[in-house]
């Protein structure tokens, strides 16, 4: 389980960061080919996450159909955005994704229902890579010993 918690972790910053780089570049928020783009620290662990709150949901609803999984993992990750945002701002001053600003679909910043198409398509797509993962962790495993 650690290893997948690693694996989701490391994944998450590198898909947000290749995330914000498009979207910045394709928004023309900057002008270079640079592709520059951003995580936080504090993300690790909140994609790290998905072992203890993803896995078991796609187990227990893998056979039900298509749409009502990608609304519910779409549900899922609002509640876990907006959820570990407003912890974030208890305790640290700031949520480092404040949405406010950037879009009129924000909640309270910490979620932008204009992202519900992208959180239920991710959670589709991430079917198939968990159960490669779970089926990779024992190879890690063994790599390791």
């Amino acid at each position: 389980m650690l290893i997948r918690f690693i694996l989701y972790g490391l994944g998450g910053w590198c898909g947000e960061i290749l995330f914000t780089a498009t979207r910045d570049r394709l928004r023309g928020r900057v002008h270079d080919w640079k592709l520059k783009g951003t995580t936080y620290l504090w993300m690790f662990p909140i994609y790290g996450s998905m072992v203890f709150l993803y896995e078991p949901l796609h187990d227990a609803i893998r056979t039900w159909p298509w749409i009502l999984r990608g609304a519910i993992y779409m549900i899922g990750f609002f509640t876990v955005e907006y959820f570990t945002g407003w912890l974030l701002k208890r305790f640290t001053g700031s949520c480092p994704w404040d949405y406010a600003p950037w879009s009129r679909w924000s909640v309270r910043g910490y979620i932008r229902l204009d992202y519900a198409p992208i959180w239920f398509l991710l959670g589709l797509a991430l079917e198939p890579l968990r159960d490669f993962l779970v089926r990779l962790t024992p190879m890690i495993q063994t790599a390791l010993q």
